[in-house]
């Protein structure tokens, strides 16, 4: 029999648990695994107890931050990493096909169909969803400041930050090509989304050894509906607005230090910032029929 762990966060999302833990103990699979719980009491906390733990299978049960915590714990350990998804954004768990639904998500640990994701460093650091700078960063960092969460707050945080904000001029280099242009923002992806189905980077896989970027050139005001409908219907890379590349090495150079996001979680980083590949490194429990 499997052992299995499920670490979790008990304020992400602003949600309760208690339908979360419920939903496991009445629909986990007991014939296939034994389980015990455990609770993130500080930052960092999530990565200690999946590096430490004793389980086969470490399941993250949280949103963007617990699942990257728990995440970078499982890294160069062999063990198997699963999500059950109660945050705000769910950025790799949508990506991955695991739903919202915790029944859902518990039949995708029940079903053992195990894939060799990719995860991404940034300036070394290890990251799974999307790294980003310009506008989505500078909302990051207000949306993290803010005292409620939700796609509620983040839409009026963003229609706020817009009203000031002013593109930047970058150079990219993607594998070596250099591409310097005026941008909006810059987003770096190892999954197809921000979060809740807005699909930034669209034709991003986690297993096909690369790094998507989608450079979002400046735009008018008026054109956010359009753009903001291509976002949701994962049809980025059809707009004029932005242009798509895909290497294994991706360097960022910007005029100086500033905002920049990881996972969602925000940051400031140097004028030049590197990322890179790490191709088939972390075993993911999906939905068995999934093109990821």
């Amino acid at each position: 029999m499997k052992k299995i762990l499920f670490i979790v966060n008990p304020v992400s999302g602003g949600k309760s648990k208690k339908p979360y833990l419920e939903a496991i103990d009445r629909f986990l699979d007991k014939e296939v695994y034994s389980y015990r719980t455990a609770f993130t009491e500080y930052s960092g906390h999530a990565s200690e107890l999946a590096r430490d733990c004793e389980e086969d299978t470490v399941v993250a049960v949280g949103g963007d931050g617990t699942v990257s915590e728990v995440a970078r714990g499982l890294i160069g350990t062999g063990k198997t990493f699963g999500i059950i998804p109660c945050g705000s954004g769910d950025g790799l768990a949508l990506h991955l096909g695991i739903g919202r639904n915790p029944r859902k998500a518990i039949e995708v640990l029940n079903s053992q169909c195990v894939r060799m994701m990719d995860y991404g460093k940034v300036d070394g650091k290890p990251f799974f969803c999307t790294v980003g700078v310009g506008f989505d960063a500078i909302v990051a960092e207000r949306f993290a400041g803010s005292s409620s969460r939700g796609l509620a707050t983040y839409i009026t945080t963003a229609l706020r930050t817009w009203m000031g904000f002013k593109p930047d001029t970058y150079s990219v280099t993607v594998d070596g090509e250099v591409h310097t242009c005026p941008a909006s923002m810059i987003t770096v992806g190892n999954v197809n989304q921000w979060g809740n189905q807005a699909r930034i980077t669209s034709l991003a896989s986690v297993t096909d050894g690369m790094l998507d970027v989608a450079i979002v050139h400046p735009f008018h005001t008026v054109e956010i509906p359009v753009l903001a409908v291509k976002l949701l219907c994962g049809r980025a890379h059809t707009s004029s607005r932005v242009t798509m590349l895909r290497g294994k090495r991706i360097m960022i150079e910007r005029s100086c230090d500033g905002p920049a996001h990881c996972d969602g979680d925000p940051s400031v980083m140097g004028r030049r910032i590197v990322l890179e590949t790490v191709p088939a490194a972390l075993p993911v429990l999906v939905p068995k029929i999934r093109n990821i």
